[in-house]
């Protein structure tokens, strides 16, 4: 069956979604983007590297900018639950014949470094330097008030093998696109470790790649806002699609471009899944709403655009059908 069996014991725990490391071409364009336009907050820069996170955010960053020649997702990171679970991926990556590192990062301390088997850039870490809440700090509010770091979103290759993977890992599935009749294959899914809809969705395309990273924001109000400050700001068109909602996640959306032409979702109103017997829902390909519940056709590059992991050759995906879903 192409839906993965839930695994509630999970060689090591991964508590959720955590931080993006990106690279970028001009270090003070991208922090001027991120922290005046879309309002997240700079807690440490030095001239390689900036440091971002939203107003709910307790750790350190969930945003690292840094500079480089060429734009792409150097990693994404998941916090885990404490210094044990390295020890044990190491242990699960090392049978598995991963290879891995231990480094140490500014702010997180001991970081389990490791390239999955499809090209994606993962780090992991227990314990990230606590900063002061700013949820209720209005005085600093910019942008649209971007609060956490919400999910990502890669394009993969090899779709169902991915999706397997993960689910070895504790990632549990909420919603998913599969082709209809038997034998159907899925052509994308949204997993998650911390009960909302997705910490990682993984859909159909050249990998690997990630489509984009979200930030959730408190009403659909403050996307609305951020349209108008973007229009005003002179990056109307970075604005990629939207506002809309999806029907995957129920989520009201919209998607923009930073000055490299990484893509970032703002995203609010989906739903929790706590319970462990909650069902994956099931989406057809042929069913339109799963993209769009209503809003205007999303273009060409959001399905064809993505950032690369740096060293990983990209290839084409085993669905040749225009099946990707992203959300």
């Amino acid at each position: 069956m192409p839906v993965p069996t839930h695994i509630f014991d999970p060689p090591f725990n991964i508590i959720r979604s955590s931080h993006a490391v990106l690279d970028v071409t001009n270090l003070e364009t991208s922090r001027t983007f991120y922290e005046n336009i879309i309002g997240l907050h700079v807690e440490d820069h030095d001239d390689g590297t900036v440091y971002l996170r939203g107003s709910e955010e307790h750790q350190h960053h969930s945003l690292v900018l840094r500079k480089a020649v060429v734009p792409g997702c150097a990693r994404l990171g998941f916090k885990v639950g404490n210094e044990s679970d390295l020890d044990k991926a190491g242990a699960f990556f090392a049978e598995n014949g991963i290879t891995y590192s231990f480094v140490e990062r500014p702010f997180q301390g001991r970081t389990l470094q490791f390239t999955d088997p499809f090209g994606f850039g993962i780090e992991l870490y227990a314990s990230m330097e606590r900063r002061p809440h700013l949820l209720r700090r209005y005085d600093l509010y910019k942008g649209c008030h971007p609060q956490r770091l919400d999910h990502f979103n890669v394009f993969a290759a090899e779709v169902q093998d991915t999706v397997d993977f993960y689910a070895r890992l504790g990632f549990r599935l909420t919603e998913y696109g599969e082709e209809d009749g038997p034998g159907g294959r899925i052509a994308a899914a949204w997993m998650h470790r911390k009960g909302n809809v997705h910490d990682f969705a993984i859909t159909n395309g050249k990998g690997p790649r990630l489509h984009h990273f979200a930030y959730w924001v408190p009403t659909a109000m403050n996307i609305l806002h951020l349209c108008d400050v973007m229009a005003s700001s002179g990056f109307l068109k970075n604005i990629e699609r939207g506002p809309g909602r999806h029907g995957i996640s129920n989520a009201f959306f919209l998607y923009v471009r930073d000055p490299d032409g990484h893509r970032l979702e703002l995203y609010t109103s989906d739903y929790f899944t706590m319970d462990h017997d909650h069902e994956p829902m099931r989406w057809s390909l042929k069913d339109p709403r799963r993209q769009t519940l209503w809003g205007a056709p999303a273009p060409r590059s959001w399905f064809e655009q993505g950032s690369p992991f740096p060293g990983q050759a990209i290839r084409e995906p085993l669905f040749t059908a225009d099946v990707t879903i992203a959300d």
